[in-house]
């Protein structure tokens, strides 16, 4: 088994600007004779695309283009790159899948910095597991972060250190 590459920590994360989540359906569709449509559940997991859009200087360009070329293999290999998702920034396995025929756009900007575009595909997005989901479906979410909040002064802060953890 390979080691992934992750993304270089001296390069900025995608920003917001053309930032999207977009999954790919899981679900398929038949159109019945008469009557409404089936649908049903064709796989378990499913690639999600995200546009990303970077903005770097000429010298983290460089470096973005040495590496793609050299550690992806021109983009043929999945990368580890965090990620906003719903629950924050969080690590993602991701590949470039670009748009047409080309992994990825750059365009030069004012003042020496280049604007990079693409399409990340994740293999799958980290979300809540169930156990999480049904406590945020039955708990006023407000009431229950501020419980944390008030263990976590009590534990950390209010407590003496000789019987701390």
């Amino acid at each position: 088994m390979t080691t992934l590459v992750s993304w270089p920590t001296r390069l900025p994360l995608p920003t917001y600007d053309g930032y999207a989540l977009e999954p790919e359906s899981a679900v398929t569709r038949t159109d019945m004779e008469s009557g409404p449509a089936r649908q049903r559940r064709r796989f378990t997991q499913t690639p999600t695309r995200i546009p990303v859009r970077w903005r770097m200087s000429a010298v983290d360009f460089a470096t973005f283009e040495a590496w793609f070329r050299l550690k992806l293999d021109d983009g043929a290999d999945w990368f580890a790159i965090s990620l906003l998702v719903g629950s924050g920034i969080v690590a993602h396995e991701a590949r470039f899948v670009g748009q047409g025929n080309t992994p990825y756009k750059a365009v030069p900007s004012r003042g020496g910095a280049w604007i990079i575009t693409s399409v990340l595909e994740v293999r799958e997005r980290p979300m809540l597991d169930e156990g999480a989901l049904e406590i945020l479906l039955a708990e006023d979410v407000v009431v229950l972060f501020a419980n944390i909040q008030t263990l976590h002064t009590t534990l950390h802060v209010g407590l003496p250190v000789s019987i701390r953890w």
